[in-house]
């Protein structure tokens, strides 16, 4: 495999900070799962997200937070696609997803994290970040107004509960769903967005620099006790890198168990070799020798700026 570039998803191919780019090859992958179908619908998404992202999106602010940023929501719409991909070629006996509940899939990947953006006639927060706790119900508004508006009325509701799929607001066990195969989609939903995030090549630098403002901003650096005593959780970027090994553990229980092991289609979709486990594993072992040292001067890679491009 080639070299990777920062802004390279796990294959060393596709620039994922280029809606352009993850577009065609999305596209690519649904023409060659259903030749006859038409790509209007994903193509038009991606239009709305590029808008969006960039505060060219009626009665939104440009996206202001520099983790869930562009290029983390293009990496999980890609993984998402590979996902859907790899289960269609792989299922014996089950019922295939088809053209539709791809487009579903994909297009609620496109705008899983949307719930950071803030709007326009929001006078209170002053970064999307403030939106933490709760951007996955306002994803959920979001898409429940948008998938109308784009020729897929039918979809909304199914959309605003796969979203939930992302986040923790709701157990996984709960999210109320018509049928298996949507339940089996929201895993796939779930599973990309973790495994895409934690297989990027500046994840522990983004991690250190960017998801620890976030946390801040968010109020999930510190928690409050039952005796209503403030406690840290992350004292600093650093400290958030020395425990993301931690928090792996936690993320893996929930990838094989609250979500089925869907990451596992990733490795029919590459042909026998799962990229986002070993580039996931690389990260987490460099993360590790941290541990004890507590300095992560080598984290030295430089992720991309998106904001205001």
């Amino acid at each position: 495999m080639s070299y990777r570039g920062n802004d390279f998803d796990v294959s060393s191919r596709f620039n994922t900070t280029d809606a352009k780019v993850v577009n065609e090859e999305v596209d690519r992958i649904y023409l060659e799962l259903y030749p006859s179908a038409s790509t209007n619908l994903l193509d038009h998404a991606f239009r709305d997200l590029t808008r969006l992202y960039r505060g060219e999106y009626p009665g939104y602010h440009p996206c202001d937070t520099a983790y869930h940023d562009v290029q983390h929501v293009l990496d999980v719409t890609l993984a998402m696609a590979r996902l859907i991909d790899g289960y269609e070629r792989s299922r014996v006996g089950t019922e295939p997803f088809g053209d539709s509940l791809f487009r579903l899939g994909v297009i609620t990947a496109l705008f899983h994290d949307m719930g950071y953006v803030r709007e326009l006639k929001d006078r209170e927060h002053k970064n999307g970040a403030e939106y933490t706790l709760t951007h996955v119900s306002r994803g959920s508004v979001f898409l429940k107004d948008y998938l109308p508006k784009i020729g897929m009325p039918e979809m909304a509701d199914i959309a605003a509960e796969l979203i939930h799929f992302t986040g923790y607001e709701m157990p996984v066990g709960k999210i109320n769903v018509p049928s298996p195969i949507y339940r089996l989609l929201g895993s796939m939903l779930g599973s990309a967005d973790i495994i895409a995030q934690m297989a990027d090549r500046c994840y522990l630098e983004k991690c250190r620099d960017r998801l620890y403002p976030e946390f801040v901003a968010g109020g999930l650096a510190t928690k409050r006790s039952p005796e209503g005593v403030e406690q840290v959780v992350f004292a600093s970027g650093e400290d958030l890198v020395i425990k993301t090994p931690i928090f792996f553990r936690g993320a893996t229980k929930r990838l094989d168990l609250d979500l089925g092991g869907c990451y596992s289609y990733a490795q029919q979709h590459f042909g026998g070799q799962n990229l986002y486990l070993e580039e996931v594993n690389k990260n987490i072992n460099f993360a590790q020798g941290f541990s004890d040292a507590g300095d992560t001067a080598a984290l030295k890679r430089k992720p991309p700026e998106t904001l205001n491009q």
